[in-house]
């Protein structure tokens, strides 16, 4: 059983937690990308890529696969809605343009360490055009390491035996099946009906096909999800035996996406209810032999993720948490972000100035931001505290030649709130987050976040935390 500093965590009144619930970002980077800006220009960016070459890290490649055929109304992922196919060959064809762009500055031979198909809805594509696709990145891209982790996001509406044998064929490994809430009203209100079965099924055939890792995802405060119907949604999903789970909280922006407006906000669970269930579902999975990783993933003992926990080697990135460190994210698509050791850079996000770069013989960039000393610093800090609750001074101390408590000391004595609420412990060595201050870690680290205190409260267009 959880502990929290000598109260077993079923005592803890969460209640009190709800002055928590503020905007705050989700640091799947830093800084934010919010902060990404026209100041990096696209001749920085070029230089970026070139210069990250001669220091030979392994490449992570994300291919955006933006089509959906209808709106899911929770998602705040940048889709494009169609029914046509040849919108979709299209397309590929300017990712192949985009790919022969890439390769004049990039050293495609570079060691592939993760590929991943993400949306949208990847497998929207029909077996034929995700064959493509394969065919295509892997004519570049031919140095995949032993252990890549390739992986392809999965709608279970939309996937069939054929696109499975080809995924298999392409050297797919990891599959990642989106679920979000089995319970019917809920689906209602969020369009998105999808029975047990078809995911069970969908599961099932990854399975057949020998995957070495299933994810299922869900979201927790969604539409009139209650305590009780999310407890039969994880139980369901329990009951297919994932080796990872995501239990993401849903992120509620209806000023960045419009789909989001169709929900009516007064049948969100409130923080307190919210906190329950991920208090609920941290108990429930631990129970079933699931390790929490970072602040939504569990994992199984025999999960890479889980390992990765255990050896202090999880990092956090775009694609959330990973066992994959150390390598320069390579983003391809339209509004793909791309990640290396003192830059970010992400392409444009409209179809149709995305294909005009192309057609210009330029890639896709928009925007970015290349990273100073006290970013690369406070990047450390924040994504290391992200992923394992706990960080020691002396590790950020010796990589960068700073006295942590010095440097950090406004940031530290903000922390006492959390100290007195027994959220965390600070001693002279390390931060140790507890049980209970894990669901709040994004709170946690926001003292670390300097451009954050620039904005005002009320001003910060990030979903709650809680």
């Amino acid at each position: 059983m959880a502990q929290v500093k000598g109260k077993n965590i079923d005592m803890v009144d969460f209640n009190k937690f709800v002055k928590y619930s503020k905007p705050g970002p989700r640091y799947t980077s830093y800084p934010t990308a919010i902060e990404f800006g026209t100041e990096y220009s696209y001749e920085e960016y070029i230089g970026s890529l070139e210069e990250s070459n001669s220091k030979n890290r392994p490449l992570s490649i994300y291919i955006h696969l933006p089509f959906c055929r209808s709106a899911c109304y929770f998602c705040g992922c940048n889709v494009l809605y169609t029914s046509k196919e040849e919108n979709k060959d299209k397309y590929i064809d300017y990712l192949e343009k985009e790919l022969k762009i890439l390769s004049c500055h990039l050293d495609t031979k570079r060691e592939v360490s993760q590929f991943h198909f993400g949306g949208g809805t990847p497998t929207f594509f029909s077996a034929e055009q995700l064959d493509r696709i394969i065919k295509l990145f892997r004519s570049y891209f031919t140095n995949f390491a032993d252990d890549a982790e390739i992986s392809c996001e999965i709608d279970p509406r939309f996937f069939n035996e054929e696109q499975m044998k080809v995924l298999k064929v392409g050297g797919f490994n990891r599959l990642s099946f989106g679920a979000q809430d089995f319970d019917e009203k809920v689906q209602v209100a969020t369009h998105r009906i999808q029975s047990l079965e078809v995911s069970s099924d969908a599961v099932n055939l990854a399975r057949k096909y020998e995957m070495d890792s299933v994810n299922i995802d869900l979201i927790y405060g969604l539409p009139y999800q209650t305590f009780d119907s999310f407890k039969d949604t994880l139980e369901k999903t329990v009951s297919m035996d994932p080796n990872r789970l995501a239990i993401f909280n849903y992120a509620h922006v209806p000023w960045l996406m419009k789909t989001m407006r169709k929900i009516d906000e007064t049948t969100l669970p409130t923080p307190d209810v919210k906190l329950e269930i991920m208090k609920y579902a941290i108990d429930y999975l631990q129970s079933h032999g699931y390790k929490m990783i970072g602040m939504d993933h569990f994992a199984k003992p025999d999960d890479s993720l889980f390992k990765a926990i255990e050896s202090g080697e999880i990092h956090r990135n775009f694609q959330g948490y990973t066992t994959k460190g150390g390598s320069d994210l390579i983003g391809v698509g339209i509004t793909s972000i791309g990640e290396g050791f003192d830059w970010y850079g992400q392409n444009l996000k409209k179809l149709k100035e995305y294909e005009s770069a192309i057609d210009s013989g330029k890639l896709p960039f928009e925007k970015g931001i290349k990273l100073n000393q006290d970013d690369l610093i406070r990047k450390r800090v924040i994504m290391y505290m992200m992923a394992n609750f706990e960080l020691e001074f002396t590790m950020i101390e010796e990589e960068f030649n700073i006295s942590f408590q010095e440097y950090f000391k406004e940031g530290i004595e903000s922390l006492s709130e959390f100290v007195q609420e027994e959220l965390i412990s600070i001693d002279d060595k390390k931060i140790v987050v507890s049980e209970t201050g894990k669901l709040l870690i994004r709170n946690i680290v926001m003292v670390f976040d300097p451009y954050l205190k620039k904005i005002p409260e009320n001003q910060r267009k990030f979903s709650k935390t809680l």
